[in-house]
């Protein structure tokens, strides 16, 4: 029986927003479902916390956290959360739906994973937690649960239900959360947890790849807990004989009791994964594990819980004190009855029987983990580089470097190759390197003469050239702003990315008339009707000229300008006045270098007979004013 056709959420529009179409999940805190933004018409995962607990303000306050939190982290490895609301009883999260299964699930199917297979789902999990560390959070609950492998092969870390800001990471007073087959010692023992408790729950989860079972177990969560603080997790290789010893020491580090000698947070445990692989050979990542299922059953390690922190110093074969958000785990199995010793089933035929059931069982694992691990390199030859940079990263691949390359086929900035090839297969996330063209190895300058400047350096970029210099002559037959010519000139073979410098057209010469001791507006108005635009300083000057005429202009007459140039005219203020010295009785030298001095302009007269030297008049009088630069005339007396 479909049990989601008994939950009174599926069927409902919730907030008015959200169809609830289908039930995903069940965890300790929340319920996940299936739904649909009705708004924007797109499917996802609706997380509404259970109702129990909708009346804990501090679960609630986690919860609501747990939104803030993830929308602030933006990566590629984490769930996206959308929006956080509340209808009555049901407080929920709208988040990214990853189409796939969860890692518990390729454990539950598939058992031990290769070396490779766990590495490749390890580090993109390690990216996102290394994402939320340096930004100040720890996640506090990893486990198989909450890793997300897309059918896409992407990797997702879920549920930062338990997130919380590293600076505040202390235990509330007798219980911590998490689940008990992933829990830290000092979460345990203390209750607190920093980026060392992730780290710590990241060398169980890939002991658990790498062997297909916990490494620590037991009847009750009370004995497990017990283990966590009193037990070093076991080297892989001890369950699967033949796993490198770098793994061996990966987990070693990752799980060590002592927090202050694990790695410091996701970061720096991802770098040692990368190293170790860089270590490692094709058939060390390659390893085939034995067969081995993984438990089936949801027990009370698997939920996220409030366990109380209170441990027995021994194993005490009594449930610890449960809670209502602390499942009850199951009886543990009956060993099986030994063997009667002197009967020994005949070995061929089950041999045969085992040996097909584990290639079948293997068969069928490899592939199910290669499915959802591999991604076929789109076709984006011929494409831009944006066009085919967006196509590679819709199929989940990484844009690496980009190189360029002399091609007679594809267009220049085109795709010209791809590494590896497109229809490759490529690990989900994995880097796939372009080679744009440069076109062909020699091209020819084009004409551009009439083309406007911008369309001239459109097409140099399409022919493979470089804009040069770019300066201006005048032309009577090209119009202004466009090439008038190039250099080199058309046809000019050149290599590509050569510069082609370019002359753009002024228009036709504009003569500048001459508009000195004229009145503003005239001035004005005579300079556009020559096409040219006029400019008034708006400070004034003395000049010789009338207050309020131009006293100068910027471009002098017979000036050639283009037309629209800019003439800037200067005003006059009047002429300043100057005293004028008196100059008489002086010889005409000494006059004329005072007057001149004085700023005056001087005129020489002699009265017949023409012998004397000395100045017998002035006509402005020494010792009155008169305008500056105006001309005093001077009178010789003769004998």
């Amino acid at each position: 029986m479909d049990t989601t056709l008994q939950d009174p959420l599926v069927g409902r529009l919730l907030d008015g927003r959200y169809r609830v179409d289908a039930r995903i999940a069940v965890g300790g805190m929340a319920t996940v479902y299936r739904a649909v933004d009705t708004r924007l018409d797109r499917v996802l995962a609706l997380k509404v916390m259970h109702p129990s607990l909708a009346a804990d303000a501090a679960f609630v306050e986690r919860f609501i956290r747990e939104a803030k939190s993830v929308a602030r982290l933006a990566h590629p490895n984490v769930v996206g959360v959308f929006d956080q609301g509340a209808e009555g009883a049901y407080v929920y999260l709208a988040m990214e739906y990853v189409e796939g299964c969860t890692l518990r699930d390729v454990l539950r199917e598939r058992g031990a994973l290769r070396p490779r297979a766990a590495l490749d789902i390890l580090e993109p999990v390690l990216a996102a937690l290394g994402a939320a560390h340096r930004a100040g959070f720890v996640h506090r609950d990893m486990k198989p649960e909450n890793v997300l492998i897309g059918d896409d092969g992407r990797v997702k870390v879920a549920d930062f239900g338990l997130v919380r800001a590293v600076g505040t990471a202390t235990a509330t007073t007798g219980s911590v959360l998490g689940t008990v087959s992933y829990l830290a010692p000092e979460q345990i023992e203390h209750g607190t947890a920093d980026t060392r408790a992730d780290v710590y729950a990241c060398g169980v989860v890939l002991y658990e790849m790498l062997t297909g079972g916990r490494p620590h177990s037991g009847d009750t969560p009370a004995q497990v807990l017990y283990r966590h603080l009193n037990t070093d997790v076991p080297a892989p290789s001890a369950a699967v004989p033949g796993l490198a010893l770098e793994l061996d020491e990966l987990v070693a580090a990752a799980t060590a009791r002592n927090p202050e000698v694990r790695p410091h947070d996701a970061v720096a445990l991802l770098a040692l994964v990368l190293e170790a692989r860089a270590t490692l050979s094709e058939d060390q990542l390659d390893a085939v594990p034995p067969r081995a299922l993984a438990e089936d059953r949801d027990t009370a390690e698997d939920r996220t819980s409030v366990i109380p922190r209170a441990v027995p110093a021994a194993p005490d074969p009594q449930p610890v004190q449960h809670t209502s958000r602390l499942a009850v785990p199951e009886a543990a199995p009956e060993p099986p009855a030994a063997p009667a010793p002197h009967r020994r089933p005949p070995r061929g035929p089950l041999m045969i029987v085992a040996a097909l059931l584990l290639v079948l069982g293997l068969g069928a694992g490899v592939w199910y983990i290669n499915s959802g691990q591999f991604t076929r390199v789109p076709a984006v030859l011929g494409q831009t580089e944006a066009a085919a940079a967006k196509r590679l990263t819709d199929a989940g691949l990484e844009v690496g470097t980009t190189r360029r390359a002399f091609s007679d086929v594809y267009e220049r900035g085109t795709v010209m190759a791809v590494d590896p090839a497109p229809g490759e297969r490529i690990r989900g996330n994995g880097t796939v390197t372009l080679t744009l063209s440069r076109g062909p190895r020699i091209v020819k300058v084009p004409n551009l003469r009439n083309k406007p400047l911008a369309e001239a350096k459109r097409l140099l970029a399409k022919e493979g050239l470089a804009p040069g210099v770019v300066t201006t002559a005048f032309s009577e037959s090209v119009a202004k702003g466009a090439v008038l010519r190039t250099d080199p000139e058309p046809g000019t073979e050149r290599a590509p990315d050569s510069a082609v410098a370019l002359v753009v057209s002024k228009g036709a010469p504009v003569e500048v008339p001459d508009v000195t001791g004229e009145s503003v507006p005239d001035a004005t108005a005579a300079l556009q009707e020559a096409g040219l635009t006029v400019r008034v300083d708006p400070e004034r000057v003395h000049s010789a000229e009338d207050a309020g005429a131009v006293a100068a202009q910027s471009l002098a007459e017979g000036s050639r300008a283009a037309e629209g140039d800019t003439i800037t005219l200067t005003v006059s203020k009047g002429p300043r006045m100057v005293e004028v010295p008196d100059v008489t009785g002086e010889t005409t030298a000494d006059a004329r270098a005072a007057l001149e001095d004085a700023g005056f302009e001087v005129k020489v007269e002699k009265s017949f007979p023409f012998l004397g030297d000395t100045v017998a008049r002035q006509s402005v009088e020494g010792g009155s004013e008169a305008a500056e630069g105006s001309t005093v005339t001077i009178t010789i007396k003769g004998l």
